[in-house]
């Protein structure tokens, strides 16, 4: 399983349940990444889309106690998503988001995948700073990409202590 995300130079993540910045950069490389395969989000995050509808071509999985949604998996306990996950190959999972969904799954994450915006977004959700964080080693930084006036990075940070689902 692998997390994705894009975050500000504070490592911001979201404003009023929502992206920060528009990238189209951004988009294209999450929607490529994530296309047919499986993503893991909480019902914050899945009410954030558009019409709150989930993602085309894609496994929805949704990690809410209360939520109910017709065309998604949803499932309301760690344990209930991991026995869900059993289905699919650990690869093909990303983890989308919110923050509390990021920080339960993080241990369990072998890659996370971060497009680094050289600004600052007035976050008010926030994901772990991995520069600090002794279990996740950079592995890959891309070139800075200019795109949509802002100056980003695609990273790919690997866990050394990766927690065994299950």
């Amino acid at each position: 399983m692998k997390a994705i995300l894009h975050a500000d130079l504070e490592w911001g993540i979201g404003k009023n349940n929502d992206l920060m910045f528009s990238i189209p950069a951004d988009m294209k490389f999450f929607r490529e990444t994530t296309l047919n395969k499986v993503v893991v989000m909480g019902n914050n995050t899945l009410k954030s889309f558009p019409n709150g509808a989930p993602l085309k071509n894609r496994i929805n999985i949704v990690l809410s106690r209360s939520a109910s949604h017709n065309d998604c998996v949803v499932v309301k306990s760690l344990e209930a998503l991991f026995a869900e996950l059993q289905k699919y190959d650990t690869n093909d999972v990303y983890v989308i988001g919110g923050a509390s969904i990021y920080k339960a799954l993080l241990p369990y994450c072998s890659e996370v995948l971060v497009t680094k915006v050289d600004a600052i977004g007035g976050a008010d959700t926030f994901f772990e700073n991995l520069d600090n964080n002794k279990d996740y080693q950079l592995i890959y930084q891309s070139e800075p990409v200019e795109t949509n006036g802002y100056k980003i990075i695609f990273t790919t940070y690997k866990n050394t202590n990766l927690k065994q689902i299950g």
